[in-house]
C-alpha cells in the first residue's frame, strides 16, 4: 500500500507529474507481477516490457529490483524530516503522528478498494513477499538504517548536536523501533473477517505501549543539547 506523498509541491509541473505517474506505474506493475509470479521469477526486463518502456528506463527510476517493491516506504523519509524537525513536538509525539498518518493512509486505501477483502489479502501477501525473500528483507533493513540517519539528522539539527553524535543516533534508532513495532502489529492485527476499526485500535495500542517505554528518556533530548552536557 502506498503512503501519502508528504512534501509534494503544490505547484508540481507537467514534467514532474509525468515522472511521478511513470514511477508509480512501474512500482505498481512490479508489485502485481511479483505477487502473481514470485519475486525471483520476474526480471526487471519483464516489468519494463509490461509498462512499454526499456529496462534502462526502469533503472533510471529505481536503483535495484528490490527498490521496485519497497518504493512504497519512501514517503516515510520526508515525514521524518518534516515532523522530527518541528521543535514544538517532542520526538516521541512526532513519531507517533507519523505512524498514525501511515495507518490512516492504509485504512483509506483499503476502504476505497472495490473489494476490501481482496485489498486486505493483497496487503498481507505483500508483507509475506518481503518476509520470505532474503534480498527484500536485507533491502528493507538497509532502508530502515537510512531512515535512522534521516531521523538523526533532523533531531541533531533541532538540538545542537552533530548527526553522528551518540545522542541523536540512539534517539533515532529508538524512534524507528516504533515503526518496526507498527509494521509487525499491522501484520498480526489486520486479518480477514476482523473489523478494520478494531484492528487499527489494537495496532495503535501496541505502538503507544512501546512509545511509553522510551518517552521519558527522549522527553529530555532537546534539553541536553551539545556534546559533553
Amino acid at each position: 500500500m502506498r503512503g501519502s506523498a508528504l512534501g509534494r509541491a503544490d505547484g508540481e509541473g507537467l514534467r514532474e507529474r509525468k515522472k511521478r505517474a511513470m514511477r508509480r506505474q512501474l512500482s505498481d506493475t512490479a508489485a502485481r507481477m511479483f505477487l502473481e509470479r514470485g519475486f525471483d521469477a520476474v526480471r526487471v526486463a519483464d516489468v519494463a516490457e509490461a509498462c512499454g518502456v526499456s529496462e534502462k528506463t526502469v533503472f533510471n527510476y529505481f536503483p535495484s529490483k528490490e527498490a521496485l517493491v519497497l518504493d512504497r516506504l519512501e514517503p516515510m523519509a520526508e515525514a521524518l524530516r518534516t515532523r522530527l524537525a518541528d521543535p514544538a513536538l517532542p520526538p516521541v509525539a512526532a513519531m507517533v503522528k507519523i505512524l498514525d498518518q501511515e495507518v490512516r493512509d492504509l485504512v483509506t486505501a483499503l476502504a476505497e478498494a472495490a473489494d476490501a477483502d481482496a485489498a486486505l489479502a493483497g496487503y498481507r501477501k505483500f508483507g509475506e513477499l518481503i518476509r520470505e525473500n532474503p534480498s527484500l528483507r536485507a533491502y528493507q533493513n538497509d532502508v530502515t538504517d537510512r531512515f535512522v540517519d534521516v531521523a538523526a539528522e533532523a533531531l541533531a539539527a533541532r538540538a545542537g548536536f552533530a548527526s553522528d553524535d551518540p545522542e541523536p543516533q540512539i534517539a533515532a534508532a529508538a524512534l524507528l523501533g516504533l515503526w518496526r513495532v507498527q509494521f509487525r502489529a499491522l501484520r498480526a492485527q489486520l486479518r480477514p473477517g476482523r473489523p478494520l476499526a478494531e484492528a487499527v485500535e489494537a495496532v495503535a495500542g501496541e505502538v503507544r505501549r512501546a512509545a511509553r517505554l522510551i518517552e521519558d528518556g527522549l522527553a529530555v533530548f532537546p534539553l541536553n543539547a551539545g556534546p559533553g552536557n
